[in-house]
């Protein structure tokens, strides 16, 4: 088998550094996020709605999460020595696939439910009850895990049991990488293709409906805004580097390198670090839910700018 001499050796330092750094960011702020989130919905337990049935199933598949980064930081920061088993480490990245495509799955809901609401009020009025969305949440958790569960069966730990893959061993790559493209079809790239029909269509009804409740457009307004940043920051750059770095892997094992693979690997771990960050960013879903909040906001602003008037006019002459 020839090798080709343009082949780097990935220099897994940036990992080292890179990783523990973002999980322990993402432990901290993703841990008040969420506990936030929890009160917020305990104390509003009675006012929860259909919408914040998702928003709460989207929190704990969070919390989750957070509880296995602790271990994460460990393996990363001491060079990549896991010393938790091979069954704990399939646990651990089963755990984090959980998180991404239940997170998924929840906002896709949660947009479907926005899109029906302001586009078909009267048709879907009175008819989707609580009972039906604990329904869907119930469903979206089986689908999520029959998703994800085919990962545990491949091999996670190295033949000394030093590394936890996140991916699996190079005997099982190719095998790997088709079960990576189908995943990323069905828990991804479907759920953002629903979400952009939906929330296009909620803009062009906003905007061709000039009677709409200005609380409502900017109801609508942060939901895109916060949807576009979890999916641009987080989930778009994984879903892309995770199976070209799965490719670039495959080729070095056939023989064939490129110079551009070790940078594959660097936006791979970059691409990691970035799935990770959305248990940060999703708090932003419930923490901007409430309507009370922006309530507040508008009459924060409407003061101000009434204070703003009168000192204008104060200041002008007569």
């Amino acid at each position: 088998m020839m090798w080709n001499n343009t082949c780097k050796s990935v220099n897994k330092d940036f990992t080292h550094i890179f990783l523990p750094t973002v999980y322990v960011a993402v432990f901290t702020l993703g841990l008040i996020g969420n506990c936030f989130g929890l009160k917020s919905v305990y104390d509003n337990w009675r006012k929860i709605g259909n919408v914040n049935i998702f928003v709460l199933n989207l929190c704990l598949a969070d919390i989750l999460y957070l509880f296995t980064l602790p271990f994460l930081m460990a393996y990363y920061a001491y060079k990549s020595e896991w010393i938790f088993g091979d069954v704990f480490c399939k646990i651990v990245r089963f755990c984090f696939f959980i998180n991404l495509y239940s997170s998924i799955g929840f906002l896709t809901c949660i947009s479907v439910y926005r899109y029906l609401g302001i586009v078909h009020p009267l048709r879907v009025k009175g008819r989707i009850t609580t009972r039906h969305s604990v329904m869907i949440v119930f469903l979206v958790w089986i689908w999520v895990f029959l998703q994800c569960l085919p990962d545990m069966f491949f091999v996670k730990t190295s033949s000394n049991k030093a590394t936890c893959f996140d991916t699996t061993s190079n005997q099982y790559l190719k095998d790997y990488l088709k079960y990576s493209i189908g995943r990323a079809v069905v828990g991804f790239w479907i759920p953002l293709l629903i979400m952009l029909c939906c929330y296009g269509h909620v803009a062009f009804t906003l905007m061709a409906k000039k009677d709409t409740d200005v609380i409502l457009k900017l109801r609508c307004l942060r939901l895109v805004v916060i949807l576009t940043l979890l999916f641009s920051i987080c989930f778009i750059p994984y879903h892309i580097f995770r199976n070209i770095n799965l490719v670039t892997r495959i080729s070095k094992l056939e023989g064939t390198c490129q110079r551009w693979y070790s940078n594959a690997y660097i936006a791979n771990q970059v691409g990691n670090g970035l799935a990770c960050m959305n248990s940060a960013i999703n708090p932003l879903v419930y923490l901007f839910n409430s309507d009370e909040l922006l309530m507040k906001c508008f009459i924060k602003c409407g003061r101000t700018r009434q204070s703003a008037a009168v000192s204008l006019a104060e200041e002008s002459p007569i």
